[in-house]
Formats: C-alpha cells, structure tokens, sequence
C-alpha cells in the first residue's frame, strides 16, 4: 500500500532544545525522540559530507521499525561538481554507509543551487548514471576512491527499490522537456514551496511525491498557518490516491503517470532556526489522519 509521510528536515538544532525536546533530554536521544513524533525524516548531514557507515547503523537502531530516512545527495556532487564528472563521487556517497539503513532508505533528495541552469544533456547524463535498486548501487559503490578504505558499506541485503528527487531552484528548469526527463527515469520533481522565490510546480515525474515545504511568506521563516496546510493536505490526498488536485500549477500539459496510489513524502524545512518545522509537521500529520509513532 502507498503511504504517506510526514517529517522534518534534519533533527539535531539547538533552538529545539527545551522547545520541542524537553530540557533534560540528552542530545544523543534526539532522533529517538523525534522518529517518536513524526514518520519521516531527510538525513541532511549528508549533503554537508560524507557520513560514516556506524552513524547510518546507529540512526537505523534509533528510529521504529516502520520508519523511512531520505538521504540528501552531497553538495560536492550538486554544488561543486555541478553534475560534471561525478561517477566517482557518486561511488563515493553510495558506500559511505546508506546501505546500513536497509529497509528504512527512501529516496535520494538532489538539490540544485539557484544559479544551476537546466541543461539537457548534462542531468539527462547524470539521470543515467542514478541507480534505481540496491544491486545497481552496490555496483557504482565499488567504484569507490582509495582513500574511502576503511569506511565503507557494500554489503546491502536483500535487493531493494531506489528512488531519487531533483530539487529545482532556477527558472529555466520551467521546460517541458525537463519533465519528460524525469518521468523518462522516474525521478520526481520536489514540490518545494520557497516563498515565492525560486519555482514551485506540481508536475508529478515518478511513481511517488516529494514535497520540501521552506516557508510560504517568508523563506525559512514563516510557519504554516492552518487554512495552508488544510490546502496542503487536501493536495496530497488527491496525489495519493493517483489523482492530481485541481489548483496545481504544472509545466506540462501531459496527464502525470497513472497510478492507483502513491507514497507521498512532505518535508518542513520552514524557519531558520527551525522552531516551527515539527509543529507544522504534526498538525498535517493530524489534517491528513495520521498518528505518530508513539
């Protein structure tokens, strides 16, 4: 069954200290409290550098059994790189340890920075170069530098899906060709809401929905109000249940690929000092009927 899942963007921000955590929580329990109160959550210490095979297995142990991670992709690859050359970072990124998260790794998110225009060739190259199950990625992940020796995971278990999401922040990504791209390779286009700043379209590329939710009047700063997120749950409904909801704003006059349903992941990553994003997560948790957790 498609699911749907709520959560925040990262889980270890001081403010939330005795706000959302209680004040004589240890930091080192903090995703255990967090995984506690929302369903999902985006790994983003792996955008900044790669993380360490034991810290995936420790997030793993601290987290419900019926819990999913999504990893951000490195900005070394996104940022730097900027999509040129990257198979041996990709390797790289691939067996710095996510395999440890087994049957709790949901999708990859790839964030592009706001001056990275759409180029064709370019992501239709890194398109390719995405693994879309666990064996295709053990594979790229042998592929791996010399001096990752010594902190890598390979092993992966049993074959699993992979999913991955493109982030977008320029305008010239508003192209019809981009789109089919995407649903070419079935990567999603992130419905990401930045206050108007950089371009939120609902055009749906995959057999699931990726949403990142950055501030609807202020970038990073402004909470959701209620009728927000009454429209927010009534839009991922609709994407749920296979439909489109009838206020979307899209790119492509094509019909989205069918579905009976699908898993819809929702990110808040609203405020910069982060006080709002679990509040607002489960307020829609509890608009869309769902419970936490714990």
């Amino acid at each position: 069954m498609a699911s749907i899942r709520i959560g925040i963007s990262g889980w270890r921000y001081e403010p939330w200290r005795g706000v959302f955590y209680p004040k004589d929580l240890p930091q080192r329990e903090e995703l255990h409290y967090a995984s506690r109160a929302v369903n999902t959550i985006e790994i983003n210490g792996s955008f900044y550098s790669l993380q360490r095979p034991d810290s995936y297995a420790n997030w793993y142990a601290d987290v419900p059994d019926d819990f999913i991670f999504t990893v951000k992709g490195p900005r070394y690859i996104t940022h730097i790189r900027r999509l040129r050359e990257v198979e041996e970072p990709l390797a790289n990124f691939l067996a710095s340890g996510i395999f440890n998260l087994r049957d709790k790794l949901g999708p990859i998110l790839w964030q592009f920075p706001p001056n990275f225009k759409y180029d064709r060739a370019r992501l239709a190259a890194f398109c390719e170069l995405l693994p879309h199950n666990t064996d295709a990625a053990r594979a790229i992940a042998r592929k791996r530098s010399a001096w990752m020796k010594g902190r890598t995971q390979l092993a992966t278990g049993e074959k699993r899906e992979l999913r991955h999401a493109i982030e977008i922040r320029h305008e010239s990504f508003v192209d019809s060709t981009f789109v089919d791209l995407l649903r070419e390779h079935n990567v999603a286009l992130v419905i990401a809401e930045t206050a108007r700043r950089w371009p939120m379209v609902h055009d749906i590329t995959a057999d699931f929905v990726y949403m990142r939710l950055h501030g609807d009047k202020e970038l990073y700063q402004s909470g959701y109000q209620d009728k927000a997120l009454t429209r927010w749950a009534r839009r991922i409904r609709a994407w749920h249940r296979g439909a489109e909801p009838a206020d979307g704003n899209k790119i492509s006059t094509k019909k989205a690929p069918k579905a009976k349903s699908r898993d819809v992941y929702c990110f808040f990553d609203n405020t910069d000092v982060k006080l709002r994003a679990p509040r607002d997560a489960q307020t829609l948790m509890r608009k869309l009927g769902l419970k936490s957790p714990a």
